[in-house]
């Protein structure tokens, strides 16, 4: 089987499994999914949909985040993890929102990836999933899973990305990225994983993961 096959072969699978993929994370503009991305580092999608719906009812938009502290903020975002990076972030953002965009979030990496506690992967996430620009966000989840399906060596989350944006069509990026998220959550886990009864590693699990 050809690389072409192979990719063409797992994105038929995850079609089967996963035709309809929404972004996990709760949000109603792009300031809300901006935030609950900014949340979900090194946290899981659940537990920011828990936290999320407390912190907007307070502020769901840079205006009203402004007018709360810091440690206000971090009180209510604290389960999440790094809330005292994650306040500092929320709270200096929103005040470079009102600043430099009147309260908009912008729709380029260059300004996403300039805000705090903004990285590539967060700005890609908006770029794609609210303003419908091409990225392909990879996080560890994603890096993981390239890696075991034998798409991408491994080396960096950076080089991942750029793998699979060759690999992958342009215009499936989008819905690619959500679907293995979803798919590796409920059959390719990075713990207690039985590669015989992933529908994707039975056909094309690295050697040598296999044979370990």
């Amino acid at each position: 089987m050809t690389k072409a096959e192979k990719v063409d072969d797992i994105l038929a699978t995850l079609d089967h499994y996963f035709p309809k993929v929404e972004v996990p994370l709760d949000h109603y503009n792009a300031y809300t999914l901006l935030v609950s991305v900014l949340l979900s580092a090194q946290c899981t999608d659940e537990r920011v949909n828990k936290v999320t719906p407390l912190l907007f009812a307070k502020a769901d938009n840079p205006y009203d985040m402004v007018k709360l502290s810091v440690d206000q903020i971090r009180e209510i975002i604290k389960p999440c993890g790094l809330s005292p990076m994650k306040s500092k972030g929320i709270h200096g953002l929103s005040k470079i929102l009102i600043e430099k965009y009147k309260g908009e979030v912008p729709d380029s990496f260059e300004a996403l990836e300039e805000l705090p506690s903004v990285g590539h992967k967060t700005a890609s996430v908006v770029m794609t999933q609210w303003f419908g620009h091409p990225a392909f966000p990879v996080d560890t989840h994603i890096h993981r899973l390239a890696y075991r399906w034998g798409l991408s060596n491994g080396k960096s989350v950076e080089q991942t990305e750029r793998d699979l944006k060759r690999l992958i069509p342009e215009n499936k990026w989008a819905k690619a990225h959500l679907q293995i998220i979803y798919f590796g959550r409920q059959y390719c886990p990075a713990r207690g994983h039985d590669w015989t009864k992933c529908p994707i590693c039975k056909k094309h699990l690295r050697k040598e993961l296999r044979k370990g």
